[in-house]
């Protein structure tokens, strides 16, 4: 929760100063001569011309965690960033699909065809294991047997990135301007403002809140926040998050069979976002891959973001797999992956390093107790308004709570609780239309200042 101060304030337009003379001196600001502005012959992007205001304000960052990183998890970084000031500990660039083998295993087989002969691999292998086994973890594999076990993920498939945001954009560049494409109504603004700025879209339509060329696909208390896919037209990609931001709501199994079942019945590909995944606490899935047969139809962007509270740090990943084709049977995974190589020089090797200490044991124990903290909070903001007898969604299986204004402006909404609070919230519509009405509410906070916001809520609406 962030509080706010506005000041406001006011300069005279001249200055009377008393002098010796008779009379007053006047300082007066003379005007400065007109300078025409150098200009190119470049034409803007008349894309992000299209653009209209986000709901991500500049300052304060809505949204962001708040809880300091688990120990277990810096310390990772720290060795790692110490080591680089070490001639055997230093390591440069890494395979932008993230890192496969460890700076010791590498120098260590260089070392080995340099003998002459050359040792074969046959003989070198029991050295191997025994010499550099504990540093060989694989932050590609440790993500694909922690996350993926058993659902046929493999670690060729895992594209370690700097965010889910930035991979989403990758995707988009992937995808090019002649898709068509679909979003949950509401949901998180970057799917719709990256596929605006690759030209996919149309204008944006001031009368209904929407671009062209995008379906919405409405999701609302009515229909369980789950879209009724037999009024959805046919797209090429449908975004898709699970749980939603900003709902708070999490897909059902049976839920995401009917979209994975849509999906192939449309020769769609479905980008499924599961950066909330681990505060699910019911059965819903927690990876579309646990669907049958979304291997064909689907990839995943994730992140340890909200995890291990990553939002600085930056790091994440996307899961394609080799069944994932394109109509000529081309798989996808190998245009990303020129795209990655094209575009990126891979997460940072200290982040890499903290993500290795995310999937131990360890990590995976303190990241839970993270989560656990933020999902406190909102349980403490669901009782609340609830208390003061609004209705309230989400929370359960997200850091999110959805309150319901029926009849009101989401903007006038935040409005009022910014004004009459100092309590900063995020007016649904922010969200795309289906917001409207609605404000959520981030559960990222320290306990104090949830408890303090909550306070001022009950003040408020009494």
């Amino acid at each position: 929760m962030i509080t706010t101060l506005s000041l406001l304030f006011s300069r005279p337009s001249s200055v009377s100063i008393p002098g010796k003379i008779n009379g007053v001196v006047k300082c007066v600001a003379s005007p400065s001569a007109e300078k025409t502005a150098y200009k190119t012959k470049v034409s803007r992007n008349e894309n992000l011309a299209k653009l209209q205001a986000g709901y991500l304000f500049p300052e304060p960052r809505i949204g962001d965690t708040t809880e300091p990183i688990p120990e277990v998890i810096t310390s990772a970084m720290s060795k790692r960033s110490y080591a680089l000031s070490t001639v055997d500990g230093y390591s440069g660039y890494g395979a932008e699909q993230g890192e496969k083998v460890s700076n010791d295993l590498h120098s260590f087989l260089v070392w080995s065809y340099s003998l002459s002969p050359p040792y074969p691999i046959s003989v070198l292998s029991s050295r191997l294991v025994c010499l550099f086994a504990p540093h060989v973890e694989q932050l590609r594999a440790a993500i694909a047997s922690t996350y993926y076990a058993d659902l046929g993920i493999e670690e060729d498939d895992i594209f370690v990135s700097d965010g889910a945001k930035s991979d989403i954009s990758r995707l988009q560049v992937l995808f090019g301007s002649n898709v068509t494409m679909a979003v949950q109504d509401p949901s998180y603004p970057a799917y719709v403002d990256s596929s605006v700025i690759l030209g996919q879209t149309g204008q944006f339509q001031k009368d209904v809140e929407k671009y062209g060329n995008i379906e919405y696909m409405r999701c609302t208390p009515e229909n369980g926040f789950f879209p009724d896919l037999s009024t959805v037209r046919r797209t090429d990609i449908i975004f898709f998050c699970s749980p939603n931001n900003p709902t708070g709501y999490a897909a059902s199994r049976e839920q995401l069979t009917r979209l994975v079942q849509f999906a192939k019945e449309n020769g769609s590909i479905i980008v499924y976002d599961s950066a909330y995944a681990m505060y699910v606490s019911d059965d819903s899935p927690r990876s579309i891959f646990e669907i049958p047969g979304a291997k064909e139809v689907a990839l995943e962007v994730s992140s340890f973001s909200k995890y291990a509270g990553f939002t600085g740090v930056r790091l994440g990943w996307t899961a394609i797999p080799k069944d994932l084709l394109y109509s000529d049977g081309f798989p996808l995974a190998k245009d990303f992956n020129r795209i990655v190589c094209t575009c990126f020089n891979g997460a940072s090797n200290i982040a890499q390093a903290g993500g290795l200490a995310c999937v131990s044991a360890e990590g995976i124990k303190a990241m839970h107790e993270v989560v656990g903290f933020y999902k406190e909070n909102t349980a403490i903001i669901v009782d609340t308004f609830e208390s003061l007898g609004f209705k309230v969604y989400g929370g359960k299986n997200a850091p999110y709570v959805w309150v319901h204004f029926p009849g009101r402006s989401s903007w006038d909404v935040f409005s009022e609780i910014l004004e009459k609070t100092h309590v900063v919230t995020t007016p649904g519509s922010g969200f795309g239309p289906g917001g409207e009405g609605f404000v959520r509410v981030s559960a990222f906070g320290h306990r104090e200042n949830v408890l303090e916001a909550c306070r001022r809520f009950k003040q408020l609406y009494k």
